[in-house]
């Protein structure tokens, strides 16, 4: 059985100092040159890292038919 002890405020600060929230990174995309996450695909054109791999308009066009 273990027992439960009170942890300083150092320690509980120590714990807690991974717990920051981290502001996101946004860079130019290399096809469209909109504002991008990073290492995230481009939401405007659907390219990421010089290949395309979403067809965006396709997905407007479900989005749309979801709809009606």
């Amino acid at each position: 059985m273990v027992i439960r002890m009170r942890h300083t405020r150092a320690h509980t600060g120590n714990r807690r100092s991974h717990h920051a929230l981290k502001a996101k990174v946004f860079s130019k995309c290399t096809n469209c040159s909109e504002p991008k996450e990073t290492h995230v695909v481009c939401k405007n054109c659907g390219f990421y890292r010089g290949r395309k791999v979403l067809d965006v308009v396709k997905k407007v066009e479900k989005k749309q038919a979801k709809k009606k």
